[in-house]
């Protein structure tokens, strides 16, 4: 009889993501060393990494002025693990979840009036003051309001007791792929200085957005108000968001997904008898390369974005999966590729959240560059 409970206990099973610690230490050092000498402090985003523990002390080791999520799960790992704060808050708080997000976040991210009533109201009966950047929408069409409407959003928050307006911020480059400018960000300065001059509050913090801001800051485009941003993609695999080159000074090597090839054989290149969709709804087409050899890994679309994926090695083509499979093109790889044998990828930012959140992916950490 076969021991299956012997057999969860491989340390290095697959599929599995390679977390290089090391390395992603050093790419937060070299993004917190290019903002601070800007002027603009570091919050570091852990979401697509699911707030791997050993992910966020490596972005702690590395220059980290905080720590940012999206998801408030997220969140209490970061203070489970004993990693040190502040930890803010990305994604607009549930009214519902107001007392959560209080008890486990310093900052948060906001647009409802509605929304910071109950944060304050929470926060009040557990003898705290909440943290609040007001979001203003400077023209991605995601979170924030209008600008012209900040200044009485301003106003009636600060009269919300156990709350702490710190600040305004924006969002760029995600839903409408905006990418921020010196024109936009002058927008959100000014209407930080609007509501400063209205309301009579300091408002310190001014937060121009994510790693897509990180271009205009290295090119001495962004104005010296702004003084903090969240950054999560420019770090984790060392790219510049606007069109996925390196990031100077950083690496691109700190993921590495790791599949298994569970079937190797010689077939025709373009599916054989009448086709309909496939199992998620799709049409996919084919190209006529004549017999290939093709092999299965044991990753699929529950897992992994499977375009979103590049082989380590020469020669391998992805070409497609299904929910559980990943098939290979190996007919030009550099090596005899069989059954048994491990296969490597640099996953994208969509593939490597899903790595990430899947709980059929082992997550393995390696120190070391």
């Amino acid at each position: 009889m076969i021991d299956y409970k012997s057999m969860k206990s491989i340390r290095y099973r697959t599929p599995r993501l390679e977390v290089y610690t090391d390395r992603i230490r050093q790419n937060t050092q070299a993004i917190a060393g290019q903002c601070h000498k800007a002027g603009v402090s570091l919050a570091c985003v852990t979401k697509v990494t699911a707030a791997h523990p050993a992910v966020a002390a490596a972005m702690v080791a590395g220059g980290a002025d905080m720590l940012a999520d999206s998801r408030i799960e997220n969140l209490w790992k970061l203070r489970e693990a004993g990693l040190p704060g502040p930890f803010m808050l990305l994604r607009l708080p549930p009214v519902s979840r107001a007392a959560e997000v209080v008890e486990v976040a310093d900052i948060s991210l906001n647009s409802s009036f509605k929304t910071m009533q109950a944060l304050g109201a929470a926060a009040v009966l557990q003898n705290r003051v909440h943290k609040v950047i007001i979001m203003i929408d400077v023209g991605d069409l995601r979170e924030g309001v209008w600008p012209d409407k900040a200044v009485q959003l301003v106003k009636d928050a600060s009269l919300i007791k156990g709350l702490e307006v710190i600040g305004l911020g924006c969002n760029l480059a995600c839903y409408g792929g905006v990418i921020p400018s010196p024109e936009n960000m002058k927008l959100l300065v000014d209407t930080v200085k609007t509501c400063r001059q209205a309301t009579g509050l300091a408002l310190p913090v001014i937060c121009g957005g994510n790693s897509s801001g990180l271009p205009i800051m290295a090119e001495g485009r962004l104005p010296s108000d702004v003084n903090l941003y969240r950054v999560g993609e420019a770090i984790v695999l060392g790219r510049n968001v606007i069109d996925r080159s390196p990031w100077q000074g950083t690496r691109q090597d700190t993921f590495i997904a790791v599949a298994e090839v569970i079937e190797a054989e010689t077939k025709p290149s373009v599916p054989i008898g009448d086709r309909g969709q496939d199992a998620f709804g799709g049409s996919q087409e084919f190209v006529d390369r004549g017999l290939r050899k093709r092999v299965i890994c044991n990753i699929g679309r529950q897992d992994v974005v499977v375009d979103g994926i590049t082989p380590v090695e020469d020669g391998i083509i992805v070409l497609g999966g299904s929910s559980d499979h990943l098939i290979l093109d190996v007919t030009d790889a550099v090596r005899d590729i069989k059954v048994g044998d491990e296969v490597a990828f640099y996953p994208g930012y969509g593939a490597l959240l899903a790595l990430s959140t899947s709980e059929y992916v082992q997550k393995v950490v390696i120190t070391g560059n």
